[in-house]
């Protein structure tokens, strides 16, 4: 079956991409605090989160939320403060603290890194949420704050989420948060003493509108019954690919 698709070409007859007319790089992410209704976004200060980041992270039964990362787990508080203060003081990736705003405490932190500014790149990373956190309107609005941030202020082009080939749980959540699969680098990362394989996802600026409205819908309070459960999921994604 031919292919509809007109195919812009240059002056040598070779295929070539669309013209972004008009493009500037984009800023790099600074250090705003963006607040939704169920929590906010603060740059990682280790002086006012560290302490309530750790204590959220211990509530956990074991250290399995730290097998796929590059870092910890950590065993006292000192040895998280370390890794906190050597954080906060990067800009790449820039670490935010997510705040549960009902109980005023941090519970989380989430990054944006490999800031690509000429071409309009940015990948959300880091992701380190806290029993306290999750299966909660406040992950969701966490990752929606982000993203509102990366496509409508900064005014990037392409976000992207990686992970391990093997960390299905990180897998359906970038599936249901609208992200679309482009494929396995294979032999990408050693880490831990041990190979990863990585999934890549992204988000391009022109599915963001009907993302965000997706978002929007899900987040409304109405959405949740009286223990704080959804009534419906969250369809993001052109895909059937809503995680449960």
């Amino acid at each position: 079956m031919v292919s509809s698709i007109m195919v812009r070409t240059n002056e040598y007859g070779q295929p070539v991409g669309e013209p972004v007319p008009g493009w500037k790089p984009a800023p790099v992410p600074e250090a705003p605090q963006l607040a939704g209704r169920y929590c906010r976004l603060e740059v990682l200060d280790v002086d006012l989160h560290a302490d309530q980041l750790y204590e959220a992270y211990a509530q956990a039964p074991d250290d399995r939320d730290w097998t796929y990362l590059d870092t910890g787990p950590y065993p006292t508080r000192e040895s998280y403060r370390e890794w906190a203060k050597s954080a906060s003081a990067r800009t790449d990736p820039r670490h935010f603290a997510v705040i549960d705003v009902a109980a005023g405490v941090a519970v989380g932190t989430l990054a944006l890194l490999r800031h690509d500014a000429v071409s309009g790149v940015i990948e959300v990373g880091w992701v380190m949420f806290s029993p306290r956190l999750r299966r909660t309107p406040i992950s969701t609005e966490a990752q929606f704050l982000l993203m509102a941030y990366v496509f409508e202020e900064l005014g990037y082009r392409r976000y992207e989420w990686k992970c391990d080939s093997l960390n299905e749980p990180s897998k359906n959540a970038a599936l249901r948060l609208g992200f679309h699969y482009e494929g396995t680098f294979r032999n990408n990362v050693v880490y831990k003493g041990r190979n990863r394989d990585t999934a890549w996802y992204s988000i391009i600026a022109p599915e963001w509108p009907r993302l965000k409205a997706g978002f929007l819908a899900w987040l409304e309070p109405t959405n949740f019954d009286g223990g704080g459960q959804q009534l419906s999921k969250l369809h993001s994604s052109d895909a059937d690919s809503c995680a449960k």
